[in-house]
């Protein structure tokens, strides 16, 4: 379908001169509007105003420019259906073969500090999604490009097909721009669902990032969508797996409690262990030894640019992907020499999700992100001794790490380490067992150590076994029916204890 008349009216400008002047050089009559005609014409571009087309001028402030059947009429009838091209003909409806429209930036207009709901309004775009729809619908006839990205395809298939394009092309275009405008009307409810606080329905649409593999098992098929590659840039290594994505947002989530310079392992979501350290192969050393086992195959994370002598450390054992701010072109070196580890540079801490979202049956459960960050020195003190100085860092460190454990969770710490890990248990008493058992596994003491629980203690029998094990401090939720039972069996073992009064159930 040869191309001789184009609309292009678009926001973003990218790759916006080139691209018309090649249409321009090829005899394509261009109409366009507003400050996309002025830029045109700055360019040399030779443009057909679209009031001039219609024969009617824009009104109400430019909301009404595109939308008449000079317009809708040449993108919607059909070339191949007699009918049609008689009435068009009859009402003096040209063709516009090329739709080239980019829509006003609502997304990025509401993300912005201390938008007004007047200002919101105006950047929703009418024209623009109507005219990508009209295009789209008709793509056996009409090219239509919503990205600037796909601009240079278009003129390529132009050159090659005497200047026209493919229907491969359009149907694949087509698609994009219904992709395009469903996220676009839906993120205008999202926005106005949230002011409104409706809550009227569930709306999420991500693009499509990559095919993977396979999913948590190599029979189920699984994708990414989103924006996870803005946030992490893969540097080296085999492509990433469905279960190793679900381990770095895990680890970037751990990561993100720390300010000093910390390194954490985790297998299947859960930490292994975790230490802080001026010098990161002191916090390496930290993290490895709570549990010399479980890292096989984990992930690492640091938020610390990645050092030589560190990445020997780790390259001693086998693991599955590699995050850093950073990485020295010695650790690299290192590093890279095992082919199919993955390196990873966090480019950026991202923002949580404003909500988590998992399926269920006939449906989806959404909540609020748990980005609760109480320290427990802010706590109640429910013990009759006090925690020490040094037994509120042990707490604190203990406390930030928990609260990323599968539940029942239970994490013994000092000030900088984690020194054993109980997960994902049904009682919390067992979860304390598996935690000391961990630890005299590693050869690791826990006298003088405190215990973080996610959640509260049902009965006095953990929080017993934990300091049989050596806990001198305990830091909980608090809210059992048994509280004053857990609190008289600290009191009868000296041990300090603080209620946050906030639970971190990880299921």
């Amino acid at each position: 379908m040869k191309i001789q008349r184009a609309l292009i009216s678009v926001s973003d400008k990218t790759g916006l001169i080139p691209f018309a002047q090649n249409l321009d050089a090829a005899g394509v009559e261009i109409l366009s509007t507003g400050g996309t005609a002025a830029a045109l014409r700055e360019a040399g571009v030779k443009v057909k105003d679209v009031a001039e087309h219609t024969g009617f001028p824009e009104m109400l402030d430019g909301r009404v420019k595109t939308l008449h059947p000079m317009i809708h009429g040449g993108l919607l009838f059909r070339r191949d259906n007699p009918e049609h091209v008689k009435q068009a003909a009859a009402h003096g409806i040209g063709p516009i073969d090329l739709v080239v429209v980019n829509l006003y930036p609502f997304e990025r207009t509401v993300a912005r500090e201390g938008v007004t709901l007047e200002e919101a309004i105006e950047n929703i775009d009418i024209g623009g999604p109507s005219m990508l729809r009209s295009a789209a619908k008709n793509y056996a006839s009409v090219t239509v490009v919503c990205d600037p990205s796909d601009y240079p395809e278009v003129l390529r298939e132009m050159e090659e097909h005497d200047g026209g394009t493919t229907l491969k092309l359009r149907e694949r275009l087509a698609v994009r721009v219904f992709d395009r405008t469903a996220r676009y009307d839906q993120g205008i409810a999202r926005y106005l669902q949230s002011r409104q606080q409706t809550g009227a329905s569930f709306i999420c649409s991500q693009p499509l990032t990559a095919h993977l593999r396979y999913g948590e098992n190599p029979h189920q098929k699984a994708e990414l969508y989103g924006r996870f590659d803005e946030y992490l840039e893969q540097l080296h290594g085999k492509e990433l797996s469905y279960n190793n994505i679900l381990d770095i947002t895990a680890a970037v989530d751990l990561i993100g409690e720390f300010s000093a310079a910390t390194v954490a392992i985790l297998k299947h979501t859960n930490p292994c262990g975790v230490g802080s350290d001026d010098d990161l192969c002191a916090a390496w050393d930290k993290a490895f030894a709570t549990d010399r086992q479980a890292p096989f195959g984990g992930i690492i994370i640091c938020n610390r640019p990645l050092t030589g002598a560190l990445a020997k450390g780790i390259a001693e054992i086998f693991s599955e992907v590699i995050i850093a701010p950073e990485f020295e072109p010695e650790a690299r070196g290192v590093l890279q020499k095992k082919k199919n580890l993955r390196l990873l540079r966090l480019r950026d801490l991202p923002k949580p999700p404003p909500r988590d979202i998992r399926s269920v049956i006939g449906g989806v459960l959404a909540q609020d992100h748990d980005e609760s960050a109480e320290n427990p020195a802010d706590g109640r003190i429910v013990t009759r001794r006090p925690p020490t100085q040094s037994e509120l860092r042990a707490l604190e460190f203990g406390w930030k790490v928990v609260k990323h454990v599968k539940s029942n969770a239970i994490v013994f710490a000092g000030a900088d380490r984690t020194l054993g890990i109980g997960a994902g248990q049904m009682s919390r008493v067992d979860a304390v067992r598996i935690a000391i058992w961990k630890a005299n596994e590693a050869g690791i003491s826990l006298a003088g150590s405190a215990v973080a629980s996610d959640a509260f203690f049902p009965f006095p029998d953990g929080l017993a076994a934990a300091a049989e094990a050596g806990a001198t401090a305990a830091v909980q939720p608090g809210g059992s029916v048994r509280d004053n039972d857990v609190i008289a069996e600290a009191d009868e073992r000296k041990m300090a204890m603080i209620f946050t009064g906030k639970r971190h159930f990880r299921h």
